[in-house]
């Protein structure tokens, strides 16, 4: 018989692979740091090399540490699901659940797991709406949804964030008649000196600064475009060469303009989505739906 993963070594690799910190992995699992070290020590040592390349300032995953994470987090989001239905068999799902979504990508993702949930619970409804650009997760704090699929990062300390549950490349859009339009890719440098043009209305600050960066790594300014509130807005100021603003590679499939350029950013990480829900409002409907869209979600591309 071959080694055998046991379940806390399992959860903090796959949630330091997603964190990449170990302040906020051990956070999340309700440990100590030195545990979460001291585990993914072991580990490494099971595997016989490095999983996370570490310095005093970054932790990243190594190429072996990559493809582990890759063979392993489908089967840990099945298990999630398959343990989920069984509790949500045995306690009863009913009740209703409204669901915010801001992407199409993430509303079809979403409106897949509705239907298959309520194919299994006809007692209970879902319905799946539409968050607009500026909109945040102010939709969750006044009581007007239960849930949302969101980009990450989320850090509102009345707000659970689940798992990740899709991710994508990030790509910069451009007028196309701008002078890095042409460009094969470009990196975080690339920025200076362009206007990002951001959501306004409440979206945290944090969140629109991790987005929308204010400077390079270097430290040279980005400058801000106009506000949009929604995304068909984004695509008018870009089209009518008002600034850029980064977003999904998805994107160029969903919202092609004949006036704007998608170019790829290279050098920066995936962008990730997850559910996010008030934390006082946890029910076993929402748990069954949150299991339901893990069980559907994925890396998204083109």
């Amino acid at each position: 018989m071959g080694p055998v993963l046991e379940r806390y070594e399992l959860e903090a690799f796959l949630t330091l692979a997603d964190e990449l910190h170990f302040g906020r992995t051990a956070e999340r699992l309700g440990v100590s740091t030195g545990r979460i070290s001291q585990t993914v020590k072991k580990l490494e040592r099971r595997v016989g090399t490095s999983l996370f390349a570490r310095t005093s300032r970054s932790v990243r995953l190594t190429a072996v540490g990559r493809a582990l994470y890759e063979d392993l987090l489908p089967a840990y989001r099945q298990m999630g699901a398959a343990l989920e239905r069984a509790t949500a068999a045995g306690r009863g799902v009913h009740g209703g659940l409204r669901v915010g979504f801001g992407t199409p990508w993430d509303g079809e993702l979403l409106t897949a797991a509705a239907d298959a949930l309520a194919a299994l619970h006809p007692g209970c409804e879902i319905t799946v709406h539409e968050v607009p650009l500026d909109g945040g997760v102010r939709a969750l704090q006044d009581g007007t949804l239960d849930v949302q699929c969101a980009a990450f990062p989320v850090r509102e300390p009345d707000l659970t964030t689940g798992p990740v549950v899709a991710t994508d490349e990030r790509v910069l859009l451009l007028p196309v008649g701008h002078p890095l339009a042409g460009c094969a890719s470009l990196g975080p440098e690339d920025l200076a000196g362009l206007d990002l043009i951001a959501p306004g209305g409440s979206v945290p600050r944090h969140w629109v600064d991790h987005h929308y960066p204010r400077a390079t790594p270097s430290g040279a300014p980005v400058g801000r475009g106009p506000a949009a509130a929604t995304w068909q807005e984004v695509l008018s100021h870009v089209t009518a060469g008002r600034g850029a603003t980064p977003g999904a590679a998805r994107g160029a499939t969903y919202h092609p303009r004949p006036g704007i350029a998608y170019v790829p950013l290279r050098d920066v990480p995936p962008l990730e989505y997850g559910l996010v829900w008030p934390t006082a409002s946890e029910s076993a409907l929402l748990r069954a739906f949150v299991a339901a869209v893990a069980a559907r979600g994925g890396t998204l591309g083109p």
